[in-house]
């Protein structure tokens, strides 16, 4: 055997070890998932949420909703925050200098006027150009920011400024809370425990599709376009699968952006969020992580598991591809921010077993995928491919993404069963089987544009083009 042979049976060695370790990996957490979310639903299924409501002793909640041109989805939003089920909470709409006419449909809407009103910089952001309030006494708990562009950090941080609740529900404005949601996510912080609970997390939905009216999901539907779709797949088993089991083994590092209740003292503590990454929603969740850990004072990241909050998705890949650009550079930024971590006892499992699973599973597994098709190109160019070893590998990573995909559908359907449809279900199968073939390789060559613009420097956020839900309900009408 040649030099060149043995080379490319190392190399063919190597690809089946990481794919393995790639494959146990995912059962493990999906293993952990399972047992732990039927474990959840059986204990939550005697909690009486009406005795949180009626509770004097709840927690304050501050929401927080940064908007930048949301003109067509600002008045629903908005809506469905004031009908929230809580007993002691605050709507706060922060501006961030639109250049649509989102400001003027909110101060349309709910009767807002400039006021003067007193709060300190314990956070430093853009300036505030003014503060509103409604002349209804109806909304008297909406109050609404205009600031200067400074992107969702620093939008979120000029709330926090003027925050007046404990915790603060950090959202995005595109997105619709379920109305029980904050009963659900208070729940941690009320329990007797002998850690600090800091933040807590929910799961994410795609309202793409769905019927809304009057800021509430009425119909669920599933998304007719691909994209849409496959992304409902991605969400299933990203919040069902994967963040349930890392909150399990306490080696989270994410609550998503669109939906996260924290705790405010320690985000003041922490400096609030970081303005320079364009992945703050990670980056708050581990450096709050580290401040607790650095102070030795036990703490607890909660992950709820209940669909709490629907979202609209894109529908296009330009606008997609933007998104995950985004995502790659702002995980890079924070696994690169706090590398202090990586495999250090100090920090636990979040060092030991969650920041290494992003690093490896999340981040460099796209490397190795790049440097694998590049092998497979030179080998069919240069030598003689291994085609039976290709085929085999082919058909073991399609088979594993196509069952996970099953796994994370039939335990929907065993859990929560939002799409009740048996076609719907049979739609996202279908698409299950495409996805590996006509959506994954998108999302290999948006991470890779994310690596190379993350390396080039490139911090922008990327315009989000919004579909809004009077779409939905003209659908709603045309039934």
């Amino acid at each position: 055997m040649g030099v060149f042979q043995a080379l490319q049976v190392i190399f063919q060695y190597l690809i089946l070890g990481i794919t393995l370790s790639i494959i146990v990996a995912y059962l493990s957490l999906a293993i952990v998932s399972a047992v732990n979310l039927r474990r959840y639903l059986r204990m939550n299924s005697f909690v009486d949420y009406n005795s949180i409501l009626t509770c004097p002793f709840v927690p304050s909640i501050s929401i927080l909703a940064p908007a930048y041109n949301e003109g067509k989805t600002i008045i629903e939003n908005v809506r469905a925050l004031l009908s929230l089920y809580y007993s002691d909470f605050e709507v706060i709409v922060i501006n961030d200098g639109s250049k649509d006419d989102t400001l003027e449909k909110v101060i349309k809407e709910y009767d807002l006027e400039l006021v003067s009103y007193f709060f300190e910089y314990k956070i430093p952001t853009q300036d505030i150009r003014g503060i509103y309030k409604s002349t209804n006494k109806s909304f008297a708990n909406l109050l609404v920011i205009d600031k200067n562009n400074g992107g969702k950090a620093d939008s979120l941080n000029a709330g926090i400024n003027l925050a007046k609740g404990k915790l603060f529900v950090a959202i995005d404005v595109d997105s619709i809370i379920e109305s029980d949601a904050l009963l659900k996510m208070v729940k941690p912080f009320l329990q007797q425990r002998d850690k600090r609970v800091i933040a807590t997390g929910g799961v994410i939905r795609v309202v793409n599709d769905c019927i809304v009216e009057s800021g509430q999901v009425s119909k669920i539907n599933l998304p007719k376009k691909f994209l849409p779709r496959v992304q409902v797949l991605e969400y299933t088993r990203s919040f069902l699968m994967g963040r349930m089991a890392w909150s399990k083994l306490d080696g989270l590092l994410l609550i998503s952006g669109a939906l996260g209740l924290f705790e405010r003292e320690i985000v003041i503590a922490c400096g609030g969020y970081f303005s320079k990454t364009v992945g703050e929603d990670m980056e708050i969740v581990v450096r709050m992580r580290r401040y607790m850990v650095e102070r030795n004072e036990p703490y607890e990241i909660a992950y709820v598991p209940d669909p709490l909050c629907w979202t609209e998705v894109p529908e296009d890949t330009v606008i997609l591809g933007r998104q995950r650009n985004r995502w790659t550079r702002g995980m890079i930024d924070t696994l690169n921010v706090h590398r202090a971590i990586f495999f250090n006892k100090k920090y636990g499992r979040f060092g030991t077993l969650g920041y290494p699973y992003w690093f490896f599973f999340e981040w460099f597994v796209h490397v190795i995928e790049v440097v694998g098709i590049l092998y497979f190109l030179l080998i069919i160019m240069f030598g003689k491919p291994n085609w039976e070893f290709f085929g085999i590998m082919f058909a073991l990573v399609y088979s594993f993404a196509v069952g996970l995909s099953v796994w994370a559908i039939l335990f929907e359907e065993l859990t929560y069963h939002k799409y009740e449809r048996r076609r719907d279900v049979l739609i996202l199968v279908i698409t299950a089987l495409l996805e590996p073939v006509f959506y994954h390789p998108l999302i290999l060559y948006w991470a890779v544009r994310g690596n190379l613009d993350y390396l080039s420097g490139n911090r922008r956020w990327g315009e989000m083009v919004r579909k809004g839900f009077g779409a939905m309900r003209a659908f709603l009408r045309s039934l």
